[in-house]
């Protein structure tokens, strides 16, 4: 268990590390290139590591040496593989979705599985576009869940629509398989698509990658069959998500903290946004070209739609607790097929430090104050709850987190670097 010291008036400078999502994209843009790619600055996770491992399952060779890998990339011929291989993916939905397009293109037979939780996460949607699109893919146990049964050989391709309601990694999934297709891929989107900011992400990396996406806004994606990823050197920039509980815990001390890795006026990662929030709940923030500082001063409540940046949530839910109003978050009721029902656990655990949140099928009401108290809090194993629980201790004494390594799912370092920010500010007794 892990007890977090409170502290006030925190000054800091953090060097954050690679984005999560960046370095899946990266890894498997570079599998599916030609020739061999240099990756630097990537992030060295639970997750990441898991996507690496499973591409190494598929037949790509991957030499991981700290934050640089080099990926010997196949230009989509995948070597043969005999037998049934069974690719354990922990809890990374991340890594199931993006990865089961690709191994449809490979040569053998697997089997994508993972823990009792990834196996309630639903994937049904990406498998009957896969099935549409020719792939030989089908459930192994319940339909619409992992275990998924993939039979490589190639996507032949054509046309296909996708909700975008439950996740936008189903779309950016078949956009990075797209360009080895047989015929090309156009994908057309029905409805409201969520995260829509990782859908961009997807499409920058493999425009850096030499491949075109031609897009209708968000209504439509095509991707021409005969292109191929072309090798290089990049680098992963600061994970913004990770970035943020480090602002917030500028905002709740009235601080300042500023990341470094981070590139507000470049970035495409959609949680660069948070910046945004954080100005009108009553911060000041400056942003440069390879930074962020955030000053905290006082907050107040505000209502937002969170549909495109929903990691984001459990952040905002922690500084909300210390705003002056009440904050409404809404439209984001694909957080309950994350790592936990988000917003179920922002609920039950702000609820068992005395805090008053309603939760309603797409959001949650927040009031500040009321009777905090500090408590032993369960992250319900995920590590956004984890870290924004981390921000709440800042200003609670007694704030205690069980099962606090589940951080390591994204971000290994976190809990060093957290203390060694604490230390830099003023502590309150508890």
């Amino acid at each position: 268990m892990k007890e977090i010291r409170p502290a006030s008036q925190i000054e800091a400078v953090v060097a954050i590390p690679g984005s999560k999502s960046m370095t899946h994209r990266l890894l498997i843009a570079a599998a599916l290139a030609e020739g061999s790619s240099v990756l630097h600055r990537l992030l060295s996770a639970e997750d990441t590591l898991l996507t690496a491992q499973a591409l190494r399952c598929l037949g790509v060779p991957i030499s991981w040496h700290g934050q640089s890998a080099r990926v010997s990339g196949n230009a989509g011929v995948f070597p043969p593989v005999s037998g049934r291989k069974e690719v354990f993916l922990g809890n990374s939905g991340t890594s199931l979705r993006l990865l089961l397009s690709i191994a449809a293109l490979a040569r053998g037979e697997f089997l994508f599985t993972g823990t009792p939780r990834l196996r309630q996460r639903p994937i049904g949607e990406l498998v009957a576009a896969l099935q549409k699109l020719g792939a030989g893919i089908s459930f192994a146990a319940a339909q619409g869940f992992p275990p998924v049964i993939v039979s490589g050989g190639g996507i032949p391709g054509g046309r296909v629509e996708l909700s975008g309601k439950e996740s936008s990694q189903f779309l950016s999934s078949l956009l990075l398989a797209a360009p080895y297709s047989q015929e090309g891929i156009r994908i057309e989107i029905t409805g409201e698509l969520v995260s829509r900011p990782y859908v961009d992400l997807t499409v920058d990396v493999m425009q850096r990658f030499g491949v075109t996406v031609l897009r209708d806004g968000y209504r439509s994606f095509q991707v021409a069959p005969g292109g191929k990823y072309q090798a290089g050197e990049y680098t992963v920039e600061g994970d913004a998500s990770s970035a943020s509980y480090f602002w917030a815990a500028a905002a709740v001390t009235q601080g300042a903290v500023t990341t470094e890795n981070i590139y507000p006026l470049a970035s495409s990662q959609g949680d660069i946004g948070l910046l945004d929030v954080l100005e009108v709940m009553g911060c000041r923030v400056r942003r440069s070209t390879d930074r962020v500082t955030v000053e905290g001063g006082v907050l107040r409540g505000i209502e937002l739609d969170m549909a495109g940046m929903p990691d984001m949530v459990p952040t905002v839910a922690a500084v909300a607790l210390f705003a002056e109003g009440k904050t409404t978050i809404r439209n984001v009721a694909h957080l309950r097929l994350k790592e936990s029902d988000r917003l179920q656990a922002i609920a039950t655990e702000w609820q068992r430090l005395g805090a008053r949140v309603a939760e309603r099928q797409d959001g949650l009401i927040i009031h500040p104050g009321g009777g905090l108290a500090g408590a032993v809090v369960d992250p319900h194993d995920d590590h956004r709850i984890a870290m924004a629980l981390a921000v709440i201790g800042l200003r609670l004494p007694g704030v205690i987190i069980r099962n606090e390594d589940c951080v390591s799912k994204s971000f290994p370092t976190f809990w060093q670097l957290w203390d060694s920010l604490a230390s830099q500010g003023k502590f309150h007794s508890s």
